[in-house]
């Protein structure tokens, strides 16, 4: 799958050109025969910038809103429709490592290298509604349960935590020798929470009680990441790795069956974050992956056939991925901030960057 070609469709803009411009190049094949086409380089939209360092995550709070966070140990609510602002949230010492964000409400979370999960209001206080100290290293970790009463929170010292989101008390302790936790999800309208760690392990834990309620079939790389369907019937990993070994991401079944369904291989570097696009993108179910090598890919859900590949050149690393709206998405790189991408169908299913912040 390597073959996926990379390029970029970007739309003009009287702003100052996010980089220079391209030459068209041919068009290309990939052998499982889909027709890749190049279209020529245009100049994107630079808004004000969200952060002056590395970003390392980015959520969606709302259809317009985002809360990121990175190396400037700040997380910045930002309206990405209008390239503004909105409000900068101080209060860790170190860098952001997660944000989660409360279902159709203006709070979130942020966990960070200080050991700390912190709980934000949009439009509340300077300071932190919450704050919940429990673990003996950087938390990697967070989801937030269905009804929002519930955080867990996870850490590379091998412990889950279950927090008492009202009391800002934790109720329940798991600890696994070796299990480097790296990401969770809660599934939606269920109990239970998906978790990848560097042990190679995808494992689904059961809230009640905090237990492991099943171990997915482990994986030969590092587990970086995870994400559920809205449905709650399917979920995705994503494995690390260099030179195209490993650098896959894996769709799981979540109901009775708990199989592998299938794999999406084409990326050269670590894939770091994945998620499930609206069906209002593309007239198949589609998913999304970004990587360390800098590219953007969409894949065909149930095929594995790679789509489209966008390449954000001059981006360094990215780092996270999330739904904005219906035809947008949110990507958090290395060195330039955040780019804005939109689903694009005036010559057939394309990824083009609109702007970046």
């Amino acid at each position: 799958m390597g073959g996926c070609g990379a390029w970029w469709l970007l739309t003009p803009s009287t702003r100052r050109p996010c980089r220079p411009q391209l030459p068209a190049r041919p068009a290309g094949c990939r052998p499982d025969g889909i027709v890749e086409e190049r279209i020529q380089t245009k100049a994107c939209q630079e808004y004000s910038p969200a952060h002056v360092d590395t970003v390392s995550v980015v959520a969606a709070l709302s259809s317009d809103l985002c809360v990121s966070g990175g190396k400037d140990k700040t997380a910045v609510a930002y309206d990405w429709k209008t390239g503004n602002v909105v409000r900068r949230f101080r209060g860790h010492e170190r860098e952001i490592t997660k944000i989660a964000c409360v279902h159709r409400s203006s709070q979130f979370f942020s966990a960070s290298r200080d050991r700390m999960v912190m709980m934000w209001d949009l439009h509340g206080p300077s300071q932190p509604r919450q704050q919940f100290s429990g673990h003996a290293m950087v938390v990697t970790g967070l989801a937030v349960s269905p009804d929002s009463s519930q955080l867990c929170t996870g850490s590379r010292d091998n412990t889950l935590l279950l927090w008492d989101v009202g009391t800002g008390q934790c109720a329940e302790t798991a600890s696994i020798s070796r299990n480097l936790v790296t990401h969770l999800c809660w599934v939606p309208q269920e109990p239970y929470i998906l978790q990848t760690s560097e042990d190679k392990t995808i494992r689904l834990w059961d809230s009640r009680g905090l237990q492991v309620a099943h171990i997915f079939p482990t994986k030969q790389h590092i587990q970086t990441y995870c994400e559920v369907s809205e449905d709650g019937h399917k979920c995705i990993s994503c494995s690390n790795g260099f030179g195209g070994e490993g650098c896959e991401a894996t769709l799981w079944d979540l109901r009775q069956t708990r199989n592998r369904i299938c794999e999406y291989k084409g990326h050269f570097q670590t894939v770091t974050s994945c998620v499930f696009l609206p069906r209002a993108l593309a007239l198949m179910p589609t998913i999304a992956t970004s990587s360390h090598d800098c590219k953007v890919k969409i894949w065909n859900q149930d095929t594995g056939a790679c789509l489209f590949t966008l390449s954000l050149d001059g981006s360094g690393p990215l780092t996270s991925l999330a739904v904005g709206d219906t035809v947008s998405l949110l990507c958090a790189s290395f060195s330039r901030g955040i780019h804005l991408l939109r689903v694009d169908y005036s010559q057939g299913l394309a990824l083009r960057e609109v702007a970046a912040f």
